[in-house]
């Protein structure tokens, strides 16, 4: 059985596993206050150019989300997403256990605009009776997005500067980061990245990591208490080590941008060969999510042979499904699915 069902499905890389098995006996400070994590920390800053910035680690992406968001924002704020957003869709209503709202805006291939926020706005405020009404606090945007597309540099200018002009926070979930900036058709950087949000963060989980994210608060705007707020909702290990000793891996010596890179030109050879076997693009994406348009009858045999992701019913007859590529994607994966096809 071949699987493209996500970026997830193995465990981490072998540097990584090595760098923890070298490191796993020695005695370290817990909670992330180790010299892995402290370590981590100033490489990530360094990368964005942003001496500044303050980086702390969490266990996965919805544990970030959620706290990230409850953090910086008062209870019961509104969060702007788009209507296909991970927080509107996929985490189980964490952003709304944790005591806030979720505005979908009706997206354009995964993402929204600076115009639909500053109407959103300013349609809130307009309203006489704003002041009994969920009040729209912060930003929330992907990239790569749901879709594999990517916020182009003026689009995230754009955002950022509704967003200081609106008092908003702009908050990036970048659980795909890596294979955002290593796409041949970004003109953004990590350092872009941290000159236009108030706070975004590194994934790990999905890139290369057995887990973790590393979230970047950019101008000195870390939430007080913290790592309290990270203790409250499960998202801080006593044995913070685990996730430094990834992070630090990842940064040293350009290992995230080099595995992130494979899964990007993995998946360019994953859309050439399904193009060439006749399957429907259903969007265009340059990164490492790649989505096609199948008939049923076809949906239920090629899962016979091979995991891909269900995203959307088209229509009665059709599913759109999606191949995910990875950091550990060979081209002989590729070469095995064409001859599966």
């Amino acid at each position: 059985m071949l699987n493209f069902e996500s970026d997830y499905t193995t465990g981490c890389h072998p540097r990584i596993l090595q760098r923890l098995a070298e490191t796993n006996l020695v005695s370290q400070t817990g909670y992330g206050f180790d010299e892995y994590c402290l370590s981590a920390a100033e490489k990530i800053k360094k990368e964005c150019n942003c001496p500044d910035a303050e980086v702390e680690f969490l266990t996965g992406g919805t544990q970030t989300n959620q706290v990230v968001i409850a953090s910086m924002t008062i209870d019961g704020d509104g969060i702007i997403a788009a209507d296909t957003g991970h927080i509107n869709g996929h985490e189980a209503g964490a952003i709304e256990v944790s005591g806030h709202k979720v505005f979908g805006l009706k997206h354009t291939n995964g993402k929204i605009s600076a115009s639909q926020v500053s109407a959103f706005v300013d349609n809130y405020y307009a309203d006489a009776n704003h002041e009994h009404m969920v009040r729209p606090a912060m930003v929330y945007i992907s990239h790569p997005s749901e879709y594999g597309t990517l916020y182009s540099k003026k689009e995230l200018t754009d955002l950022s500067n509704v967003c200081k002009e609106k008092g908003l926070t702009l908050f990036l979930d970048g659980a795909r980061l890596g294979y955002g900036l290593m796409s041949y058709q970004t003109d953004v950087t990590i350092a872009d990245i941290a000159a236009l949000t108030d706070v975004f963060y590194i994934g790990g989980t999905k890139v290369g990591a057995l887990c973790g994210e590393a979230v970047v608060f950019t101008h000195a705007n870390k939430p007080e208490r913290f790592l309290a707020r990270k203790k409250q909702r499960g998202a801080l290990l006593a044995k913070g080590r685990l996730l430094g000793v990834q992070f630090d891996t990842l940064f040293t010596d350009g290992l995230y941008y080099e595995i992130s890179r494979n899964a990007i030109d993995r998946a360019e050879e994953l859309k050439a060969l399904l193009v060439r076997k006749g399957y429907k693009i259903f969007m265009e994406s340059p990164t490492n999510q790649q989505f096609v348009v199948v008939d049923n009858k076809k949906y239920e045999d090629l899962k016979k042979v091979v995991r891909a992701g269900f995203w959307e019913t088209v229509d009665e007859n059709h599913t759109a499904i999606r191949f995910a590529t990875s950091w550990c994607t060979t081209k002989e994966d590729i070469a095995a699915l064409e001859e599966v096809l």
